[in-house]
């Protein structure tokens, strides 16, 4: 289970005259719980991914607290981190090892036996229909390729909370699908609790079973789907989505 609760970070930009206030984060608040997908769906600049990463730690936040499984983040961040499994947009991979090389090399990393993860590896790899590419150097992988590696680098470990900012950026419709069905299968099968960011629609309709909607760095509603288009008066989910964001503006627009 993860929990996030009333989480504010502001940025400076600038020096001098010309330095301001950016406030990415203000008031967020999301409770993820196991064996569900939980949606961060916001525009882009709302404050998804500054939220993500005071999750995970790469942030620190300046108000708030984030607690993962009952463990604080703020007195224990390596308990935190060691029941996370991270998705980042930025998959980072190392382009000369191969698939396998790269996850078994992460499942060292978080303290896993190297029979252990070999043994994961080959799991992941079923449940990620990529065995094909195990063995080849990750140089030259396709957008789905990498991001088949780089779920199955996050999930070595076997985290019960896995945290993905946008992953299907620039993926195709056949990657996109798989990740879809991967997801629902650590949902269903392993109770994992999955949070995912988006602005996509059509991926929250699809598989979030609650979302929380957030705007200029705001906790504006959450709710499921369903839920979400009664707040708004609307049948329509996009409709609901850009009412509940922005309102009269959003409206008018």
């Amino acid at each position: 289970m993860i929990a996030m609760d009333d989480l504010r970070k502001q940025f400076t930009t600038g020096r001098g005259r010309q330095a301001r206030t950016v406030v990415a984060v203000d008031g967020l608040t999301l409770h993820a719980r196991d064996g569900a997908i939980t949606g961060l769906l916001g525009p882009n600049g709302a404050g998804k991914t500054t939220s993500l990463r005071m999750l995970v730690g790469l942030v620190a936040p300046d108000s708030g607290t984030i607690r993962v499984d009952d463990v604080d983040l703020r007195t224990d961040p390596q308990g935190v981190r060691a029941r996370l499994g991270v998705l980042s947009d930025a998959r980072g991979l190392y382009p000369r090892l191969t698939a396998r090389e790269n996850i078994v090399y992460h499942g060292r990393l978080h303290g896993v036996a190297d029979d252990v993860a070999h043994a994961r590896c080959d799991h992941l790899a079923r449940l990620l229909e990529m065995a094909p590419l195990l063995d080849r150097r990750t140089d030259g992988f396709s957008q789905g390729e990498r991001m088949k590696t780089a779920l199955a680098r996050a999930l070595v470990h076997d985290p019960a909370n896995i945290v993905l900012d946008e992953p299907t950026n620039g993926l195709d419709v056949v990657a996109t699908r798989a990740l879809r069905e991967a997801l629902r299968v650590l949902r269903d099968e392993t109770g994992k609790c999955i949070v995912f960011s988006t602005h996509i629609m059509q991926e929250v309709q699809r598989l979030c079973d609650r979302v929380v909607v957030v705007a200029h760095g705001r906790h504006v509603a959450d709710g499921t789907v369903q839920s979400l288009c009664e707040q708004a008066g609307s049948d329509d989910f996009e409709d609901a989505f850009v009412k509940l964001a922005f309102g009269q503006e959003g409206h008018a627009r």
